[in-house]
């Protein structure tokens, strides 16, 4: 008789740390415990606990990050989590924080996140994901039908804008390049021809479009920055200037990217007039709507979104504007021929001979292999919410932006830039009878790092010819006229006190 061997009971305590059946009793209570965690999180009446970096430093030490070993038990880890990152965590629910592009995100997203993350689905090839593959196609199938594009057209989901952004890129040369010199960069490489390709932006356009040239290997050069007008939007003349000074010069413009929602201002680019100039020249038109794309669902902007139906793609990202966790983006093309140019297909995961209409590998779309199944959270809110709520947010956070506009603009001590069209107000703290701005970007300066040391707001900043301003980013519904004035009210006294110590 053969006795058989039992598991010890550290190693029945180990086994059960990996998720199965067996673990279920874990997963409820260390469920219960997170949840514990972050409601002590959303208690806290600040964005933060303050800008205190040796203490920081000494839960980092206390923990031995550097030394990770697993002698721990979850609960002990997750309490040195706590004390780590947890506590000191920026807040962007909260309404004091209003610094960037980051939002309150809906509840129906994090159960979404919860059930994508226990699951684990992976959605590059269909045997990997059935079901979560048209659960995508659906919601892509939802946002191209809002932005009016053909019947043709196809997304994917991304990590980002800067994904998003460098796909369009990366079509837009290769699509050039052959269709107007046969020239197969996937297959064959680089031709010289390729050195004089030259893309156009505004020049508050997002960093992405340079950084994507470079990474394509056109480098930095190969975008055209183009002058803005008051509004801060893309100034069309100049783009059609620009546009026959690179030809003049022996170069080949051959894409433009009309920005919707530009990050510092939320200014939006004419996209019907860009479109057409694109047009006329044979050039690829990229939307660029990280920021703005999801104010299509709004009727307080659907001007901005006429002649979107002549883009060849757009950026959108759901982790800005549809108050998704992060990540939560996508990349959408009006012709999904276009997608050709980033598909490979590999034996060992999508042979060609397999390729079946019915059952989709979503991996030929996408320039990322292994892919969450991040659409189910745009799914599980639109099913829940709708796009009436959503766009109700939206147009609650564009309201509040320019009552606090309308509410500086006039006084002395502010000088602002734009009036806002989207959820951005840009200013600057001015003191009266300094005009050196030297002086005044110190000010402001001073003004930003002490409230964010402070805990008491999170303001960001940003430059214009050269001087400091201070930025509201402004992605809250459930924030208050109020809370905002009396952060105003803070700016004010903040400034205050530099003169009086300086």
């Amino acid at each position: 008789m053969i006795l058989k061997s039992h598991p010890s009971l550290k190693e029945l305590s180990l086994n059960s740390y990996l998720f199965s059946d067996e673990s279920m009793n874990l997963y409820e209570e260390y469920i219960q415990k997170t949840a514990s965690y972050i409601q002590q999180f959303l208690s806290n009446r600040t964005f933060y606990q303050g800008d205190n970096l040796e203490e920081i430093l000494a839960n980092k030490e206390q923990a031995k990050l550097v030394n990770i070993e697993g002698n721990q038990t979850i609960d002990s880890a997750l309490e040195e989590l706590n004390d780590l990152y947890i506590k000191n965590a920026i807040a962007f629910h909260n309404p004091t924080y209003v610094a960037h592009l980051n939002c309150p995100i809906t509840l129906p997203s994090i159960i979404a996140e919860m059930i994508t993350t226990t699951i684990n689905t992976a959605v590059e090839t269909w045997d990997q994901s059935t079901s979560a593959t048209f659960i995508e196609q659906e919601v892509i199938h939802w946002i191209t039908n809002v932005f009016n594009l053909s019947e043709n057209s196809d997304g994917v989901f991304t990590s980002g804008g800067t994904q998003s952004n460098f796909m369009a890129m990366l079509m837009a040369r290769d699509n050039y390049a052959f269709k107007h010199f046969k020239i197969n960069i996937k297959q064959h490489g680089w031709r010289s021809e390729i050195n004089k390709f030259r893309i156009f932006c505004s020049e508050k356009a997002h960093f992405s479009i340079q950084k994507s040239a470079a990474l394509l290997g056109m480098g930095y050069d190969a975008v055209i920055p183009v002058k803005v007008d008051k509004k801060m939007q893309m100034d069309v003349n100049e783009l059609v200037l620009a546009i026959e000074k690179t030809k003049q010069e022996g170069n080949i413009p051959i894409a433009v990217v009309a920005t919707l929602g530009t990050t510092d201002y939320g200014s939006f680019d004419p996209v019907q007039t860009i479109g057409k100039v694109a047009k006329e020249h044979n050039m690829w038109l990229h939307a660029d709507g990280a920021y703005g794309g999801c104010y299509a669902l709004t009727n307080t902007h659907k001007d901005y979104f006429k002649g979107i139906e002549l883009v060849d793609s757009i950026t959108i990202d759901f982790h800005k504007t549809l108050f998704q966790p992060v990540s939560c983006s996508a990349f959408l093309v009006n012709d999904k021929q276009h997608f050709q140019y980033v598909s490979y297909y590999a034996d060992y995961l999508n042979p060609i001979e397999d390729k079946d209409p019915q059952r989709p590998n979503l991996i030929e779309k996408s320039i990322q292999t292994t892919r969450r199944f991040d659409a189910l959270k745009v799914w599980l809110t639109l099913k829940t919410l709708g796009t009436k709520t959503i766009a109700n947010y939206l147009e609650e956070v564009h309201s509040l932006t320019k009552t606090v506009y309308d509410n500086i603009k006039d006084q002395e001590c502010f000088e602002t830039v734009h009036e806002p069209a989207l959820s951005t107000v840009v200013f600057r703290y001015k003191t009266e009878g300094i005009t050196e701005d030297v002086i005044h970007n110190s000010i402001n300066l001073y003004i930003k790092n002490t409230l964010y040391k402070a805990g008491k707001a999170s303001i960001a900043s940003t430059k214009l010819q050269g001087n400091i301003y201070l930025k509201f980013t402004l992605l809250n519904p459930k924030n208050t006229i109020n809370n905002l004035l009396n952060i105003i009210e803070m700016i004010k006294t903040t400034g205050e006190q530099y003169k009086i110590t300086n």
